[in-house]
């Protein structure tokens, strides 16, 4: 059974050591969709939301989100960000979210990608939440990651 990292041998939480490990280039792309009212997509999508352009807005909270990515979670190292993609695009049911992370360094951009998707649609919630507090974001997940000791991972499905 494979040990869970930030827990010593006595099970408290800890930062992982990760100094011994290879400097590489490493990458994660996470997606999440979130749900809403034909009423509330459509003015998205016409711009007619009273906050403005919803998917600009989010896209830059995306952006900031996964560069304070160590900030919001606690056991994250900061990270030197190399580059960060949000995209977001209209689906039949809401707006459906992708963010890829990368860095040069010693761990993953896994958290980071999977922030900025989480933040982006909390964005677009808080944007349209006049319009239609019903919405619901999810799922949000880990899409693929590459680089580092464990290699490339791609989600099944």
């Amino acid at each position: 059974m494979t040990r869970l990292t930030h827990l010593d041998e006595a099970g408290a939480a800890h930062m992982v050591d990760v100094s011994a490990k290879d400097v590489t280039r490493r990458e994660a792309t996470a997606v999440g969709h979130i749900a809403m009212s034909e009423q509330a997509l459509s003015a998205m999508k016409a711009g007619a939301l009273a906050k403005g352009d919803a998917l600009a807005v989010a896209r830059v909270a995306g952006i900031m989100a996964a560069k304070r990515t160590s900030e919001l979670i606690p056991l994250c190292h900061p990270l030197p960000i190399s580059s960060v993609s949000v995209e977001l695009s209209f689906a039949d049911t809401g707006v459906d979210c992708s963010a890829t992370v990368a860095t040069t360094g010693q761990t993953g951009v896994e958290m980071e990608a999977l922030t900025a998707v989480s933040v982006a649609l909390l964005t677009l919630y808080d944007m349209a939440k006049a319009i239609d507090r019903s919405m619901v974001i999810g799922p949000v997940r880990l899409l693929a990651k590459s680089g580092g000791r464990s290699g490339d991972w791609h989600a099944e499905g």
